[in-house]
């Protein structure tokens, strides 16, 4: 089922202005939107699809006036030529977004490919993938991103972190050890394949337990493992306990490793921790605090 927008969420979604969609409009006949039986103007997925493939053009030098002389196979190519090329943050942004609503395989990759070139990877996780996953996030808000569109960039971004987690040589013996998871009800998988990356980047020692992972879990990894820190994300409320039981259980009965948490519900609760447990706000201040 396609979305339906207003003029108004198609700027707010495209970056280009109301005034301005209404002059290619009537200059160039480039968009034309529906009408209900009450004369409202509408647009539909591929009238957005359209805008933000003129918008990449025109940002990247063509002008409007021979975008509109352009056949759909030609605005293809030249969307193309500019995915290959190292143009700035946002356009980048916008021509992954396109590859992602037409579930481009080829080209989603082609594109954080070449920023990985340019960047490094670490680089990309700050300025690259978090600001797509908020735009994305603005997108799933509006009804345009589909659960298709959100799965499909997910195990792109997924199978790139797990390959650039694979490229890192082995810690040294003496290396920090982190045991990384994640209770139930909590899923951020991508977020704890960034720490993992950005953990063993540093040269940490790091063993990622995944979703799911009750404390007893935790207490058994940690007698074979022997960890010097473990590291979770709430952002949801526990299942069957306070915050602050389980924040006094792990400090109490895992007393050798210091135990560090992030997440919303740190945010919004007024705790207490224990000697050996620590809330960092987010996961660039991981990398700080090692």
């Amino acid at each position: 089922m396609s979305s339906v927008y207003s003029i108004k969420e198609l700027e707010k979604l495209s970056g280009i202005k109301a005034h301005t969609l209404r002059i290619w409009e009537k200059r160039y006949g480039i968009i034309q939107p529906k009408r209900t039986e009450t004369n409202i103007r509408y647009f539909l997925d591929e009238d957005l699809k359209q805008v933000l493939n003129i918008a990449l053009l025109n940002k990247n030098g063509h002008k409007i006036s021979k975008i509109a002389l352009m056949g759909e196979q030609q605005i293809s190519q030249e969307i193309e030529k500019i995915s290959q090329s190292s143009v700035g943050k946002h356009e980048e942004i916008d021509a992954i977004i396109l590859a992602i609503l037409e579930l481009n395989s080829t080209r989603t990759k082609k594109i954080l490919n070449t920023k990985v070139e340019v960047l490094g990877f670490r680089k990309v996780i700050d300025e690259f993938i978090y600001p797509l996953l908020d735009k994305l996030g603005m997108m799933w808000i509006s009804g345009t991103l589909k659960p298709v569109h959100e799965s499909f960039i997910r195990s792109i971004i997924k199978n790139k972190v797990c390959s650039e987690i694979d490229k890192i040589a082995d810690p040294n013996p003496n290396a920090s050890k982190f045991i990384i998871y994640l209770p139930e009800n909590e899923n951020h998988e991508l977020s704890m394949l960034f720490l993992e990356f950005i953990l063993k980047n540093k040269g940490a020692s790091v063993i990622n337990l995944g979703e799911k992972i009750s404390i007893h879990d935790l207490f058994t990894a940690n007698q074979i493992y022997e960890a010097d820190y473990a590291f979770t994300i709430i952002n949801d409320s526990l299942k069957d306990e306070s915050l602050q039981s389980m924040i006094d259980f792990l400090s109490h009965h895992i007393p050798d490793v210091t135990h560090l948490f992030t997440g919303f519900q740190f945010v919004k609760q007024d705790l207490s921790f224990g000697a050996n447990c620590r809330y960092i706000e987010n996961l660039n201040a991981v990398e700080q605090y090692i």
